[in-house]
């Protein structure tokens, strides 16, 4: 029996579902029973009817399922996988904002600590970002913790005042300009498509800015044959078994998440097979923190409505 059968055995036995974001490993995207980005993953997490949850994915998304179905065990294949930007602010600035601005709305990016989703009103994506704070009533926006998100979502917003805080994702952040540019002279052909946490300069240059699910649907639905991709480099994988008669070009310097890839098929079935890494969220923070993931999730139904 080969290690994926095992887990495939082992998720029956344990009455168990395997959650994947695009950026882990390919073989873990295979054994995934659902693999998307973090807006489809935190909808699909809730209603599942499964009583154990694996998900392969860094801290804040497994903290994220537990928050949203706190009667399930949720299981984490390596505790280490963390996310730095989701820790890029603080309470105490929170609340120096809100003491400071009238009528201001706190807007946290879902890649952040539940300590920092309970002192929010509404969390985004960023797929869901723009449609959303266009929905809310108030005029200031104080956006956590992605300050390159925040600047996207506030060109396309124009009629709200932001208040930006000074996080990043450092895969994102490192990405280098010049490479692109290098890219693109080697390929004038393929198209540029950027995640929104990519710096500015990176945003000025490209034809199509979106979510991770964004980009993979844009690059479906077009034409072109050739795209540059400035994301993280896990989702060449699903771009490439999707699209086999495109091609797709990364940077020299590949963008790479060291939290997502390490998760391994090793480390699931270790979980799958002893019960370890158990997400614990009390229930104070529970109950506080799952208002602004409730928020988002019915705000983009209505939107879609």
């Amino acid at each position: 029996m080969n290690m994926t059968e095992k887990i495939q055995r082992l998720k029956k036995e344990k009455d168990a579902v395997i959650l994947a974001h695009y950026y882990v490993r390919p073989e873990i995207q295979d054994i995934a029973d659902y693999i998307g980005d973090s807006f489809y993953l935190s909808r699909i997490a809730v209603g599942l009817k499964e009583k154990t949850i694996v998900f392969c994915g860094v801290s804040f998304m497994g903290e994220s399922a537990k928050i949203l179905n706190p009667d399930k065990t949720v299981l984490m294949p390596d505790m280490e996988a963390d996310c730095e930007m989701a820790h890029m602010a603080t309470v105490e600035e929170i609340q120096r904002i809100k003491d400071t601005y009238e009528d201001v709305a706190v807007v946290c990016y879902i890649n952040s600590t539940a300590e920092l989703k309970c002192h929010s009103d509404v969390c985004v994506t960023s797929a869901n970002a723009v449609k959303i704070v266009k929905a809310l009533p108030n005029k200031n926006i104080y956006f956590i913790p992605d300050r390159n998100l925040a600047h996207f979502v506030a060109e396309q917003v124009p009629e709200k005042n932001f208040i930006f805080n000074e996080g990043f994702c450092p895969v994102h952040e490192r990405m280098k300009l010049l490479e692109i540019k290098q890219a693109k002279e080697a390929h004038p052909d393929a198209e540029i498509l950027t995640h929104p946490e990519c710096p500015e300069g990176i945003r000025n240059i490209s034809d199509y800015i979106g979510s991770t699910s964004g980009i993979l649907n844009y690059a479906a639905k077009s034409e072109r044959k050739e795209f540059i991709i400035c994301t993280e480099n896990g989702v060449r994988y699903e771009l490439e078994k999707k699209n086999p008669g495109k091609i797709f070009y990364f940077t020299e310097t590949e963008p790479v998440c060291k939290g997502m890839k390490l998760i391994t098929l090793d480390k699931a079935a270790h979980v799958l097979e002893t019960g370890e890494n158990e997400v614990q969220v009390s229930e104070e923070l529970i109950r506080e923190s799952v208002k602004p993931l409730q928020n988002m999730l019915d705000m983009a139904k209505q939107r879609e409505q």
